[in-house]
């Protein structure tokens, strides 16, 4: 489906590319001045819901810019506009709830890196949209960069194509420490298990852990390591042309101090393949300059993202649905 709709015209932006004819981030913006109101928004996406969300499927990332969306609650009655299911977060990421379907994004230190990753992707049930609102943009870095997964998979095949075939073949294991309490101010995986469960009861954090697809073991220091495997190492979804994502985790828990990942076996990942595969996602990123009152919407079966380090004051929010 090309672009088509009197309702937006097409913009661009600083950073945005084409892969394999697919305009990333496809950029939407108010057809006329005076109709960059988020009334005039709002009713927008009501008469082109359908069409605007095959425009997410078809460039993976599709950016509103120009409209005046102020606030929280504006953001959520774009999200509402559509009627998608609200999906809740599990996580060890810290956030705070602000306005009925809407979250702040990653609370851990701004002068952090995010690793590239698909929003709960070792969930059983994980988002397949991801959309961000930026309240308030940094005065310098902390973009949101993003990855078109096909592409990660396309290049390692090429390169290692053994190795990636054996892992597919074996399947992914991770092991992640929660913490006993918060830690949202020196730690990207700041969430004690009490806020990343929803419960302080240990019977139904172990419940919900199970139903999500994790096992969990308590540790004496009263931190909780949870384990999932097997994990997919790629995965292909309907309606995105069979391409075949890079569905995992594997490079950002891989040796990392709270968290690691080798193959369901035991077998160690080679290094030399998850460096390589760290170099490629970058080279493959996506990014631009988030300006006051844009609203990304990501569809997460096919998009990594994360966060670049920023100088604050910075506020993203964000939804997730199914």
């Amino acid at each position: 489906m090309e672009f088509s709709s009197k309702a937006f015209k097409e913009g661009k932006c600083q950073g945005q590319k084409v892969v394999h004819g697919e305009i990333m981030p496809l950029v939407l913006q108010p057809p006329e001045p005076n109709k960059g109101d988020l009334e005039s928004l709002l009713l927008a996406l009501k008469e082109n819901k359908d069409w605007f969300e095959q425009m997410i499927i078809n460039n993976s990332a599709v950016l509103l810019r120009g409209y005046n969306v102020e606030k929280a609650e504006d953001f959520n009655e774009i999200i509402e506009i559509f009627g998608w299911e609200e999906i809740h977060y599990v996580g060890p990421a810290p956030r705070t709830h602000v306005y009925k379907r809407v979250l702040t994004a990653n609370e851990g230190p701004l002068s952090e890196f995010i690793h590239y990753h698909h929003e709960m992707v070792l969930i059983k049930e994980c988002p397949k949209k991801v959309i961000f609102f930026c309240e308030i943009p940094p005065p310098e870095g902390g973009e949101t960069p993003f990855v078109p997964s096909f592409r990660v998979t396309e290049r390692m095949l090429e390169e290692f194509p053994e190795a990636v075939e054996k892992i597919e073949e074996k399947g992914l294991k991770y092991t992640f420490t929660t913490l006993s309490k918060n830690d949202t101010a020196s730690s990207m995986r700041g969430r004690g298990w009490e806020d990343t469960f929803g419960t302080s009861d240990c019977a139904e954090a172990e419940r919900r852990a199970n139903a999500a697809g994790m096992d969990l073991e308590w540790l004496p220091n009263g931190a909780v390591q949870a384990t999932l495997s097997p994990r997919p190492l790629t995965k292909v979804f309907d309606g995105r042309k069979g391409r075949r994502m890079w569905f995992n985790l594997a490079v950002g828990t891989h040796g990392k101090e709270h968290s690691s990942a080798m193959m369901a076996d035991g077998t160690e990942l080679p290094e030399h393949v998850v460096k390589r595969c760290e170099e490629i996602i970058e080279e493959e990123s996506i990014q631009f300059k988030w300006e006051k009152g844009d609203v990304l919407f990501f569809d997460n079966m096919a998009l990594l993202h994360g966060r670049r380090p920023s100088l604050p004051p910075r506020r993203i929010l964000v939804a997730i649905t199914k």
